[in-house]
Parts: structure tokens; sequence; C-alpha cells
């Protein structure tokens, strides 16, 4: 499989980011900017401007792109395709890589793989109202 990340998708992983221009903690406590955009480089009191974030968004979720790539080994649409990068943009290459979500997927359950996306929606322990609303926005997405 080899797809590209569509516009739904990359509206969808915006829509929960949002831009920040200045590195602020995430729920994790990990600095983050931009879209969403974590790295070694990023710490207390950077700050960034539109085209960088930017730059970053579009190197960041064509990781996450080359990752549903690899993992998926079975055909899906594009709006499932784009709601697995969301996610996996999200959680994290390795986090995505062995989910059950993918091995549900792998083996054709789509509608198991959708019930998936409900599960990745905790912070420490304990469920979070905003992931909560981007893993049914997924869902949505991967269903529509």
């Amino acid at each position: 499989m080899s797809a590209i990340l569509g516009n739904a998708g990359k509206a969808l992983i915006q829509s929960f980011e949002s831009l920040k221009l200045a590195a602020y903690q995430d729920q994790h406590g990990i600095w983050t900017i931009g879209w969403g955009h974590v790295s070694p480089s990023v710490v207390e009191n950077l700050t960034c401007t539109p085209a960088e974030a930017d730059a970053w968004f579009a190197d960041d979720t064509q990781t996450a792109v080359n990752e549903v790539n690899v993992v998926i080994a079975t055909n899906c649409t594009q709006n499932q395709f784009d709601a697995m990068c969301s996610l996996c943009f999200n959680i994290g290459a390795h986090a995505f890589a062995n989910s059950t979500l993918v091995k549900l997927m792998n083996a054709g359950d789509s509608a198991g793989a959708s019930a998936q996306f409900l599960v990745w929606d905790h912070v420490n322990g304990v469920q979070n109202a905003g992931l909560l609303r981007r893993r049914q926005a997924e869902q949505a997405l991967f269903l529509a």
C-alpha cells in the first residue's frame, strides 16, 4: 500500500493540534510547538514562524504516512487511511505499529479496527475529554 495524507486527514489533525508559535508543554509535559511538533530541539521559550510550523507539520505527517503505509498490509479507503494517520501522528509510530487496531485492520476486521480508536483516550491512566473527542472524530472519519 502506498497512499498520501488527504485533505480530510490534514484538516482533522490541524483541528486538534492548533497552531502554537511558542513552545508549550503538552498533557504529558513534553515540549511542543507549531502543529503538535515534538523533538529534542523543542525547548522552553522556543518560538517559530507559521512557515516553520507548516514545514514541521509536513515532515511530521509524512512520518505518520510512511508508518501507516508500512504497517497496514490491506487496502483501505482514503478516509480510513487519513484517520489512521491522525492516530499515528498523535500516539507515535511505535505505539501505532504495535496496536490492536493495526492487527485487526490487517486481519480484514475494519469494524473491530474502528472500535480501537476509542482505546487511545487516556493520559497517565485517566480518560481525557479532549483525546476522547479526537478519537471520536478519527473514528467518524474512518467510518465515513
